[in-house]
């Protein structure tokens, strides 16, 4: 009313400046509500006015009146608490002049009576999202619920700005079923610590020098543990020494006579690596030696290390696609010890994979009959039971301690801040995080956890300013700078070691390998007290502190422009920093929140957490990959598939999460198959699998097996399916492989659109129509920066390396899907993986590939007629180039550049020798098989010749190791057409039949192809004449069909 100087009863048109006089006069002296004016037309409206010829202005007016559509999606976490989703759509049109860059709004969640406030926050439409295509916004809160259960709330929205500007919605809980009651922690018995050398073992005790004594949670679960084969679970909190837990289980494995494979699965790549270099140098020695192992996410190497591995570690993604094929695999039937860790990240954002592997090694040990051992290990939940019972562990194996029991009790502070601006909020931080720390730990180690790379540069710049402010900058230094000297040299970045030369350093997932040791090594060693960490770091970070303090719970999500909560397991691994069971008898904990967010951190930081499945919302891709293995044949087995998992077992616990309404055995029936029918009709309708309705047969199509293979998404394939064709250019290809729903989950951060629309404008290919902030353009441009070895910055550079590691598995379903249509520009996708392995454009010189050849030293290698590779190892051997001498000075390369150089040519860079030979070539049929025998060789250093041939790719910009693959390819230029293709590796020598078939009769010049997937200009390709005599006729088959 004050902003806009008007009193409630006048016409919200005076909002409006432009308005004319005379409509605001009519307009309050007739009595019609507000909201019917938006259902009037032109003429309608200048009929209510008396102003016909004000009608269209009114109604351009209107259109510009603030005015969202909200939606609202209700689930309940536990019986006293409620999630609510809205959904938040503008429907008005955004004009500059009126609305600026933004318009303010307050959402207000009310009780039934509209007596009681139960949330309240600013909500902020920007200008940019409003206009946008998918301009959908989205809000989540937690609002408190109490029995008996009201018969709804009501939300409002309501403009800061603009008066009569608000939506209301009633969220009726007629439908809504509350979740079961929970079951209690187990209590926590006052035993007598165990002593290590219980182990009986000695090279078991021996695992444990510094200690004595076992603590409470590993004493009250080592009889289950180490004593018997049973399947048990364990929920305690971070800190609290799970890891010995999975140990006591490992090494009761190992003390049998004939112990097979144990594996153990880590939610992230970081973790493993931990678990593996700590295992690796404490546990490989033991009982007559172990080999322990990580996955690589490539098959034929990680089948390689099943073989081989006594111990062997992965993600779930990585374990997903290993074991899909266990029936045809003895090593993982015979799995003897399964170790699932960390097992509350099943409700996490990938967590439906964690689901479907360990729903996988539990179906394998009913089917197969074969001893084999489930231990789960997880922060305390407040279901644990669900989890336990699901791993088949029985009542008195489910360990599932209260979040009070940690080996050093935790002191936690809330402090709540009430800034909607992030900037803002995070500057507000500052002052009160460096009090803390004085406070609290003055002395002690200290880990602060920040959002960002950018935010813990920042924070750690704000707390060095704060202590010169004190006149005391070294406060946080705890060693001799002069010491310090070596160290800090080695570091990479100027703003690192000026930190860290007075004690305090930060930590996040762009440093180099060798900055975060060195940072690590200071901190642990205590010659830094204070670690700044990003929120990505906190599963890597293998460092333990007096005080934690978590400052701010939010990140911006950029595909949804919101800042969204930290999940509640990345809080709870934060805090499980602070433990140093030999140095405090208490640690600390500050939370540092929006006031909003309080009550919620509040609750579910005392009290356990509850886990939900996500199954439902990816069970296509769960189906498509066990009815590519012949798992699922019939939509009866989907449905027994999917009592095997975690979903099944919540279902009942908590309906209305699920969208469950009847709780009956007949309506969960009914449920289950709705949505199994639902989910493969889904499918059959993209073409990805075969659903016979009349026998209820499911059959998977080529779709489904590439799918499988290359572990896609089956949107992506879908998307595929329907824009890839025989027309497909390289550009089509590039901007078809980068639409893929895989690269959804890369990181959108504020305002890197205008950064990437800097690289894009230099980039040489172009969308047609370009979405700035979304995903897909990132992918589509990163692509290209990297083609063109562009620098980037690091956060951009990170992602680059994301999308690269992804790219070429849909490179080569790309390749598998043209060339199923027959389609000769499947090559288009096998020279794009050549682009994406070597980091060059198709048109660049392939010399590019050879260490050190910059665009001059390529310029003057081509101005001694020097243009590939071959060219140039000819043109450096003296013996066979007389001007040898004239071009190594022309090329301008030291000695040491020149032996790389060398190097890479001679036992890198493949010289492959390709001979083949027709099968009858007198005698080929249309549309009947014929065959080539094809005979590769690998020409070999004379130096190297008995030795094992090394296919590792030398690509130096490609983030993973890299193994050389080749395609075998037959196919005829004139009609574009393929007619056979072959996935081959090649070793030192390779003989192999090719089958092709011919279409049609008469003479055809065809062509093999040999196709690398991994370097530029090795491709060959020999043309051949074949002379195809007609087939039988068609008709004729037919009638002898009929006959039959």
């Amino acid at each position: 009313m004050a902003e806009k100087r008007m009193w409630p009863t006048m016409t919200p048109l005076r909002q409006f400046p432009s308005c004319p006089r005379d409509i605001i006069q009519k307009a309050e002296r007739i009595d019609v509500p507000w909201n019917n004016y938006f259902d009037l037309d032109p003429p309608r409206m200048g009929e209510l006015l008396g102003l016909p010829r004000a009608g269209k202005t009114v109604c351009a007016l209107m259109s510009k009146f603030p005015r969202l559509e909200i939606q609202a999606q209700v689930q309940p976490m536990t019986r006293s608490m409620l999630r609510i989703e809205l959904s938040i759509t503008p429907q008005f049109e955004w004009d500059d002049e009126v609305h600026g860059t933004a318009e303010s709004f307050w959402i207000i969640a009310e009780d039934c009576d509209g007596e009681e406030i139960l949330f309240h926050d600013q909500f902020i439409l920007r200008k940019d999202y409003a206009q946008a295509e998918m301009n959908e916004h989205l809000v989540e809160f937690t609002v408190p619920i109490s029995e008996p259960m009201p018969p709804n709330y009501f939300i409002t929205l309501v403009s800061d700005r603009w008066m009569h500007s608000e939506t209301k919605l009633a969220v009726s809980f007629q439908k809504l079923i509350l979740p079961e009651k929970f079951p209690p922690h187990t209590p926590l018995l006052d035993l007598q610590p165990l002593p290590v050398s219980a182990l009986k073992a000695m090279d078991y005790v021996a695992l444990y020098p510094k200690w004595e004594w076992f603590n409470k949670v590993q004493t009250q679960t080592f009889n289950s543990l180490y004593t018997t084969d049973e399947n048990v679970f364990v929920g305690a909190s971070t800190g609290n020494g799970k890891t010995v837990c999975a140990e006591f289980a490992l090494l009761h494995h190992w003390s049998k006579a004939e112990a097979g494979r144990a594996v153990y699965i880590a939610p992230f790549q970081e973790l493993v690596d931990l678990r593996l270099q700590d295992w690796k140098a404490r546990l490989s020695n033991i009982r007559g030696g172990k080999e322990i192992v990580k996955l690589t996410g490539e098959t034929t190497a990680d089948l390689k290390l099943l073989e081989r591995g006594d111990l062997i570690l992965a993600t779930p993604v990585q374990w997903d696609v290993l074991s899909r094929q266990w029936q045809r695999r003895k090593n993982i039937q015979n799995i003897q010890l399964f170790i699932a860790d960390e097992l509350h990240m099943l409700g996490g954002q990938n967590g439906y994979v964690y689901e479907i592997v360990v729903s996988r090694m539990h179906y394998i040990r009913t089917q197969t009959q074969l001893p084999m051992r489930i231990v789960g290990l997880s922060v305390p939940l407040a279901n644990a039971r669900d989890i336990g019972e699901w791993i088949d562990a029985k009542k008195h194996t489910i360990y599932n301690f209260s979040t009070h029991v940690r080996s050093v009790p935790l002191e936690l502070h809330i402090q709540s801040f009430t800034i909607p601006h992030f900037p803002s909020l995070m500057l507000a931080m500052a002052k009160p995080t460096y009090l803390s720390i004085l406070q609290m730990s003055p002395d002690k180690p200290a880990i602060v956890f920040v959002p960002n790379r950018k935010q813990a540069r920042s924070t750690t710049r704000d707390l060095l300013t704060a202590c010169v402010a004190n006149d005391d900058e070294d406060r946080f230094l705890h060693a001799d700078s002069e010491q310090l000297k070596p160290l800090l040299e080695r570091i990479h970045e100027e703003a690192l070691a000026e930190s860290l030369s007075h004690g305090i350093g930060y930590y996040h997932e762009a440093l180099s390998t060798s900055d975060k040791r060195i940072v690590k090594h200071l901190y642990d060693n205590g010659a830094i007290q204070v670690l700044v960490a990003s929120r990505d770091v906190c599963w890597e970070l293998d460092c333990t502190a007096h005080l934690v303090i978590v400052m701010g719970t939010q990140y911006f999500e950029g595909r949804e422009h919101r800042y969204v909560d930290y999940p509640l397991s990345e809080v709870l691994q934060m805090f499980g920093k602070a433990t140093r069971p030999l140095e405090d008898t208490i640690s600390r904990g500050v939370l540092m929140v929006p006031a909003v967010k309080r009550d919620y951190y509040k609750k579910f930081l005392a009290e356990a957490l509850p886990i939900e499945s996500h199954l439902q919302v990816v069970l296509h891709d769960a189906f498509v990959s066990e009815i590519s293995t012949k798992m699922i044949e019939s939509a009866d087995d989907a449905i027994n598939w999917t009592t095997f998992t975690y979903f099944y077992r919540r279902l009942l616990a908590n309906p209305s999460y699920y969208s469950l309404t009847d709780t009956s055995h007949e309506g969960l029936s009914a449920h289950l198959s709705e949505l199994v029918e639902t989910t493969l009709k889904d499918l059959s309708d993209s073409k990805i699998i075969d659903l016979d309705e009349e026998d209820d047969s499911v059959t998977p199509l080529n779709a489904a097996m590439i799918a499988a293979y290359y572990n896609i998404s089956y949107i992506t394939m879908q998307t595929f399916l329907l824009s890839l064709s025989g027309r497909t250019k390289l550009k089509g290809v590039l901007e078809i492989v980068t639409s893929a729903t895989e690269f959804e989950t890369i990181q959108i951060r504020r305002h890197e659109d205008s950064l990437l629309r800097r690289i894009y404008d230099r980039a040489p290919v172009k969308m047609a129509e370009p979405s700035y902030d979304s995903p897909h353009f990132k992918a589509f441009v990163l692509l290209q920066a990297h083609f063109s070895r562009m620098q980037l910055p690091i956060d951009l550079a990170k992602d680059q390396e994301i999308i690269l590691t992804k790219v070429l598995g849909l490179l080569s379903a790309t390749v598998d899907v043209l060339s199923s249509d027959g389609h000769i520009n499947a090559m288009n996708a096998m020279e794009m993986s050549q682009m994406v392995v070597q980091a060059m454009w198709d048109r660049d010189s392939p010399l590019k590939q050879i260490p050190h050849f910059t665009p001059e030293v390529i310029k003057a290698a081509n101005s001694a007629d020097v243009t590939d590779i071959f060219g140039f190892m000819e043109a450096m051997d003296p013996s066979e180039n007389p001007n040898y001498g004239a071009l190594v000075k022309k090329l301008g390369l030291t000695q040491a550049q020149l032996g790389q150089a060398a190097n890479f040519t001679n036992s890198k860079y493949p010289n492959i020798e390709l001979e083949f030979e027709l099968e009858d070539p007198e005698d080929i049929t249309a549309g009947v098989p014929s065959y080539i025998k094809v005979k590769i060789e690998r020409e070999e250093d004379e130096d190297d010749e008995g030795a094992e041939v090394d296919t590792t790719v030398h690509a130096p910009f490609y983030p993973v190791k890299k193994m050389e693959n080749w395609w075998l390819v037959v196919g005829e230029e004139s009609t574009k057409t393929l007619l056979a293709i072959k996935r081959i590796t090649i070793g030192k020598k390779l003989n192999l039949r090719l089958e092709y078939t011919v279409p049609t009769a008469g003479k055809h010049d065809l062509k093999l192809f040999l196709m690398s997937d991994s370097y530029v200009g090795v491709d060959q390709d020999p043309s051949f004449t074949v002379n195809v005599a007609e087939g039988e006729d068609d008709d004729e088959e037919d009638e002898d069909e009929d006959m039959e």
